[in-house]
């Protein structure tokens, strides 16, 4: 290997300069803490005690028996699966009526914005506020209860022989509270993934468009044959990445009721059970450390499943060929 010299090597000490902070900054926040709990995971450490021991696979041993852990896991994929089927279906549609150019559609730099914009927006924020919009109490003060009893709708029981009319508890619903969680998640990642797709459908030759519309192709015909068979890599990107960001459903699941996945921890995700499990109760940080591992490990041979099942066929016999 020819060693640098003169111009050439100050140039990579200047490189070297240049990069050091992020990978300083990397090491110390994201790199060392992510040993940390890999380590943490194999100890026996609880609450502030200054002390604590390796148990070795312990904790595994009881995650993998831990039925509330594989619950939490089921309740994630409910909420996540509500969520991106209709996120992927709407951007999909979205993305090619904002891109079809025989549609010639005014003011497509302000739809992508407005489309976006809830992206922007803190998803604990938003939590709150679906929370108060939602909210119950004997007065009915919460908006969507104020509008319920102008419209004359009640939650009616009866109460030894009375008739009650009282606001509706949405949030004992289990329906309800997944449905609106998967909404709101919805809501706010629909705006990217249409941003997303549209970048894959610009990046398709326009050539190609240009070829159908001569041939007579129609807009569903060109959708069908050329948009959605050359969108599949960024597709499959995108269920990727849903599946890593559903995986780590925290803030809106966490504050959308009382912080533990109510009612009936239905809507308690895999880290929300990591949380209450770490930070709550028994502050059990080396159980909460195994948790976190075991949803990395969970994670990663999903996205493998994935891409072994949904990558294109043709592109391995290519390879194949080619390495023959």
């Amino acid at each position: 290997m020819k060693k640098a010299v003169g111009h050439e090597a100050k140039t990579n000490r200047w490189g070297y300069f240049f990069v050091a902070p992020f990978v300083i900054v990397f090491c110390v926040f994201n790199l060392w803490p992510t040993v940390y709990t890999f380590l943490l995971s194999f100890t026996d450490l609880k609450g502030l005690s200054p002390s604590f021991k390796f148990v070795g696979f312990e904790n595994f041993t009881k995650l993998v028996k831990d039925v509330y852990f594989w619950g939490a896991l089921r309740n994630t994929f409910i909420i996540w699966g509500i969520n991106f089927i209709p996120q992927l279906g709407i951007a999909l549609v979205l993305s090619i009526w904002l891109s079809d150019i025989r549609l010639k559609l005014r003011g497509r730099g302000l739809f992508r914005a407005v489309i976006y914009m809830p992206n922007l927006l803190i998803a604990a924020s938003v939590a709150m506020l679906f929370r108060s919009l939602f909210g119950f109490n004997g007065y009915a003060i919460a908006p969507v209860n104020q509008f319920l009893r102008s419209l004359g709708i009640y939650h009616i029981t009866t109460v030894n022989g009375e008739v009650v009319r009282d606001a509706f508890n949405l949030f004992r619903s289990v329906p309800f509270s997944r449905s609106l969680v998967a909404f709101i998640q919805w809501w706010i990642w629909y705006g990217h993934t249409v941003i997303m797709l549209m970048a894959g459908i610009t990046s398709i030759p326009i050539s190609m468009y240009e070829s159908a519309l001569i041939d007579g192709a129609s807009s569903r015909e060109t959708t069908w044959y050329i948009t959605l068979p050359l969108l599949r890599p960024m597709m499959l990107f995108i269920l990727v990445t849903s599946m890593i960001g559903g995986m780590q459903m925290f803030d809106i699941p966490f504050l959308i009721t009382d912080m533990r996945g109510s009612p009936d921890f239905k809507i308690r995700t895999t880290t929300v059970y990591q949380y209450n499990m770490a930070f709550q109760g028994r502050n059990d940080y080396a159980y909460g450390a195994a948790i976190s591992v075991g949803i990395f490990v969970i994670t990663i041979i999903l996205a493998l499943i994935i891409f072994f099942f949904l990558q294109d066929r043709s592109d391995i016999k290519k390879q194949k060929g080619g390495a023959a």
